[in-house]
């Protein structure tokens, strides 16, 4: 229990404490936790030494923290832990309790490198259907190893960004603004510790590098995409703008209770991908302009967040502090599951109902929300508002 008032069944209680970067009246930038509906300002506690982090918290991010790998967070995080639920200790921590409403959200940490995967046998199936139809949905490669591509950067934002629609070519001869922007509804990992350039990282040690999940929204501009996509895959209509949740729920706050069995594989993949086929249980809802249009499931994902840092070192390729690599969109078997609009809709054929209008892509002003939850914890919740394209 926590003597913080009203962390108590909130989603964001002793047991979760996602870390972020918060900036309050004087613009500096604070690494930070969340308890409820407070941000515990993980600058000051170092300060005054309730804190030992080797002066990580200190800085204006979290990279030199996530850097010190696990057995420092596991200390850090014990020490929060002791914080925020011994009475004790409320007299020296409480003037550092900021509330939520006082304060912004920047990114938490420097994206060092952006990877995107493809990792629902659902969504890569119906998107077959859509793009590809008359054909096989999946390709001959997917179910042998997880299908990525390499993102962009320096495109990543916090959640509350806004998201400019993007212009591109559309067709050939055909120039402007995207006519069918999408969503994609993920889960990010955060890779904390690094690795070394030849040597691959097994699946098994997953939680050496990962620090933590945030929800993603991979935006997609669906006309762009079509037209550039084949034969090397995305590149403009997804490079624009992806958003990440403010707030990094660190793995050590999963217990048991937080994971299932993930589908079972067939055929029998590459020894490197053997793995123990542990999947997140997140229940993850999808809002547009505030009604509640889809419920992905992240458990039915056939490849697993341990399979995908598998796969992305296994050529030798090095892991940096601060890398990002996303699911790639959870859908699950029923319409109702899906996470983009363009399953929901079937390619825009079949608009759906958002509160008294029919819908297929997003329109400018439009609001969506992605949120999460897992056993009683709450993910940070992703939100991104569509502005009109630039000239």
């Amino acid at each position: 229990m926590t003597w913080v008032p009203g962390a108590a069944g909130s989603g964001f209680d002793l047991n979760h404490l996602p870390y972020g970067v918060i900036v309050a009246a004087d613009g500096r930038p604070r690494c930070a936790v969340r308890i409820g509906e407070l941000a515990f300002d993980l600058d000051a506690a170092e300060a005054a030494d309730l804190v030992l982090a080797a002066g990580s918290l200190r800085e204006p991010n979290l990279d030199a923290f996530l850097a010190l790998g696990p057995a420092h967070w596991a200390a850090v995080r014990d020490r929060v832990t002791e914080l925020l639920a011994d009475p004790a200790h409320r007299t020296a921590v409480e003037p550092m309790l900021v509330p939520l409403d006082q304060v912004t959200n920047v990114l938490a940490w420097t994206v060092a490198d952006y990877v995107d995967f493809y990792s629902s046998e659902n969504h890569a199936a119906n998107v077959g259907h859509i793009f590809r139809p008359g054909q096989p949905p999946l390709l001959p490669n997917w179910k042998h190893l997880p299908i990525g591509y390499h993102g962009r950067a320096g495109t990543v934002v916090v959640s509350q960004t806004p998201v400019v629609r993007p212009s591109g070519q559309l067709a050939a001869g055909v120039f402007g603004p995207s006519r069918r922007l999408d969503i994609e509804a993920e889960v990010g990992f955060v890779v904390g510790v690094g690795s070394e350039l030849g040597r691959p990282v097994p699946w098994s040690r997953f939680a050496d590098h990962v620090f933590g999940v945030v929800l993603l929204n991979d935006w997609s501009a669906r006309d762009i995409q079509a037209w550039e996509y084949q034969p090397l895959g995305p590149f403009l209509g997804k490079s624009f703008a992806t958003s990440v949740s403010a707030w990094i729920t660190p793995l050590a706050a999963f217990g048991p209770d937080a994971w299932v069995e993930a589908p079972e594989q067939d055929p029998a993949v590459q020894p490197y991908l053997d793995d123990d086929r542990r999947a997140l249980d997140l229940a993850i809802t999808v809002e547009w302009n505030g009604h509640t249009v889809a419920s992905p499931p992240f458990r039915t994902m056939y490849w697993t967040p341990a399979q995908q840092l598998a796969h992305l070192t296994v050529n030798g390729a090095s892991l940096r502090t601060g890398d990002l690599y996303g699911s790639g969109t959870v859908s699950g078997p029923e319409r109702g599951q899906v996470g983009s609009f363009l399953e929901l809709t079937w390619g825009g054929q079949e608009p759906v109902a958002v509160g008294d209008a029919e819908r297929t892509f997003l329109v400018d002003g439009d609001v969506v929300v992605l949120r999460a939850r897992v056993a009683d914890i709450e993910l940070g919740a992703v939100v991104g508002t569509v502005f009109p394209a630039q000239s």
